[in-house]
């Protein structure tokens, strides 16, 4: 486990997971970093969402981010998207100093209802992702169009492509939000709540897919969500955010009592039962209940799914201070944030 938050180096080598994923050019290095946080503190107004925290996420990696209500998932991927700027220390995506409009990052921002009732097309949805400086109906150039073709198999929406919005299940519209993340081939995607409202069944197909694409492209996925259970046996590792602190590692190095007892504050039990794991606090299960109280971080507004022209190719549109020890191991595989 990486703990990071005091001390942990920025460029500590993670290490791949089993099942290394292969792309057409030959096998996918997996310990090159796709992103780096070295040292950083992020602030919103007067609060600290996070504190010298260091970590790095590898090519071909699947991160589950997880953490209690605002923990910070949304304001990292944000950070991450150079909307909001460090207070302290360096971001890098693929060796570079983040900067808005990165077309090596796919987003999907949390999402709601809006889409619902849209009728444009899905395939005309999508494409509008690929310009991000304008709305209505575009009119793409032919390799837009086969851009849009390409993600549209790849999530396997092609049969999507003509049906509006309002005539699709939650699963589907989020086919289609998956599908505009990829235009342009990115290196990272950043999907910030992607199993809001959505039944059981329809999270287990969400979470395969991206597992699916995730592999086959040989990209590094973060994932947040408000519960483990329906990444679990898909992601690689976990980052848990909680206190201004975050750890990064494996699901059994950190989802332990003495590591959510730190990030969350305040003492945690953690039960496995039936293959399940259950994050308990006094009884009550705290992802559940963070859940059922959800709210942003920066003020409680959902974000509707929009690209600013800030982010071009359709991808990037848009607490106590409590203190923890770092515990780095020698081979740098386990991190505390």
């Amino acid at each position: 486990m990486t703990s990071t938050g005091r001390h942990a180096p920025a460029g500590t080598s993670t290490g791949p997971s089993p099942g290394t994923p292969t792309t057409a050019a030959g096998a996918v290095r997996r310990d090159t970093p796709v992103l780096e946080l070295e040292r950083v503190t992020l602030e919103l107004g007067e609060r600290t969402i996070l504190r010298d925290t260091s970590f790095v996420v590898n090519q071909g990696e699947f991160i589950g981010v997880l953490g209690p209500n605002g923990a910070g998932k949304t304001t990292l991927m944000r950070a991450v998207l150079g909307l909001v700027p460090a207070a302290v220390g360096t971001i890098r995506v693929l060796g570079q100093v983040v900067e808005r409009g990165n077309a090596s990052i796919g987003y999907m921002p949390q999402t709601r209802s809006a889409l619902a009732g849209r009728r444009v097309r899905g395939r005309d949805f999508v494409a509008m992702a690929a310009d991000g400086h304008r709305w209505g109906l575009p009119h793409a150039d032919a390799k837009t169009r086969a851009d849009v073709d390409r993600v549209l198999e790849l999530v396997g929406a092609t049969g999507l492509a003509k049906r509006p919005l309002s005539e699709l299940s939650g699963g589907e519209r989020q086919r289609l939000l998956l599908a505009q993340c990829l235009l342009g081939n990115p290196k990272l995607l950043l999907l910030d709540e992607p199993l809001i409202s959505l039944d059981p069944h329809h999270q287990k197909s969400v979470v395969e897919l991206v597992r699916r694409v995730q592999q086959e492209l040989g990209i590094a996925v973060l994932f947040s969500a408000h519960e483990l259970n329906p990444l679990l046996n898909s992601i690689d590792r976990v980052l848990y955010l909680g206190s201004g602190v975050a750890a990064l590692g494996t699901v059994d190095e950190v989802i332990t009592r003495p590591v959510l007892s730190r990030l969350y504050g305040s003492p945690i039990d953690v039960m496995r039962v039936n293959g399940r794991i259950f994050v308990m606090s006094g009884g009550v299960e705290v992802e559940k209940h963070d859940h059922e109280h959800e709210h942003d971080e920066d003020g409680g507004h959902s974000h509707a799914h929009s690209h600013s022209h800030d982010h071009g190719h359709g991808h990037a549109h848009k607490p106590s201070h409590g203190h923890s020890n770092p515990h780095d191991s020698r081979d740098g595989h386990k991190h505390d944030v």
